[in-house]
């Protein structure tokens, strides 16, 4: 059997490909597959960023596979050991100190909207998108964090809209209320994802790392705390020989020589 879960490098970017179209359901297999490729991205240094796809043009996902969490939870230590794995993995992407990049199109409703949710930059289709939580059919609520990280990212207002009344929204809408960072044509969208990953993948490292851990890992932290953790990022780059570089290269008006970590 195939695995659902494709990871290719280039440019220093993992691409990783959910292959189970036209749904793109998100099985055990599929996590499995995607928590090890997290694990090893935050291993390698020649992984600078990652991009989450999925194959086809027809859906990004329709999120988790509840045929599969019915008949055989069980086998997995239950419905909560399996809640706790989509969760902890979505954690691990979200404060990974390597940029991630996403695209929504077709259909990408509940846990195809979670995962999204915990990705530093979200792309969408211009044409075709369907973007929402809508657990409220299932007589349950978002699982996977969706509740939280919908309401940090477009306000509690927009986020009791979406959820309650069950909305699926198009990519427009969605760049309205800012739960995407930019509308591609669908022919476009994972060429232009993999741009932006490129793009942030030939950032310094150290510098990227340390604006992830102070915008991402000390969001809520009080302002004190979040300071210390920004004056630590400081001092990395310092102790990287980047910022010195960074110095030097505009005092010389040429392009900065980062070291490659």
């Amino acid at each position: 059997m195939s695995s659902p879960l494709l990871s290719e490098r280039r440019d220093g970017v993992l691409v990783l490909t959910h292959q189970a179209a036209p749904w793109n359901r998100m099985g055990f297999a599929y996590m499995d597959a995607l928590e090890a490729a997290v694990d090893e991205a935050a291993r390698d240094p020649q992984v600078r960023a990652l991009l989450l796809t999925a194959e086809g043009e027809a859906n990004f996902s329709v999120g988790m596979d509840l045929k599969e969490l019915l008949l055989h939870s069980a086998a997995r230590g239950g419905a909560e050991a399996v809640l706790d794995q989509r969760l902890r993995v979505l954690r691990k992407i979200e404060l990974l100190d390597k940029p991630s990049v996403v695209t929504l199109f077709g259909f990408c409703l509940g846990g195809g909207l979670e995962l999204p949710l915990a990705c530093h930059f979200r792309l969408a289709a211009s044409e075709g998108a369907q973007i929402g939580l809508p657990e409220l059919e299932l007589g349950t609520v978002p699982a996977w964090g969706g509740s939280a990280r919908l309401t940090r990212c477009v306000g509690r207002d927009r986020a009791l809209d979406l959820i309650l009344r069950r909305r699926k929204i198009d990519g427009a809408e969605a760049l309205r209320i800012g739960l995407v960072h930019s509308l591609h044509p669908l022919a476009q969208l994972k060429s232009a994802a993999f741009e932006l990953a490129r793009e942030l993948a030939a950032q310094p490292r150290p510098s990227v790392a340390g604006v992830l851990r102070c915008v991402v890992g000390a969001e809520h932290l009080p302002l004190a705390d979040a300071l210390a953790v920004e004056r630590q990022a400081v001092l990395a780059c310092r102790d990287s020989g980047n910022q010195d570089e960074g110095l030097h290269a505009f005092l010389d008006k040429r392009r900065p020589q980062f070291p490659v970590p």
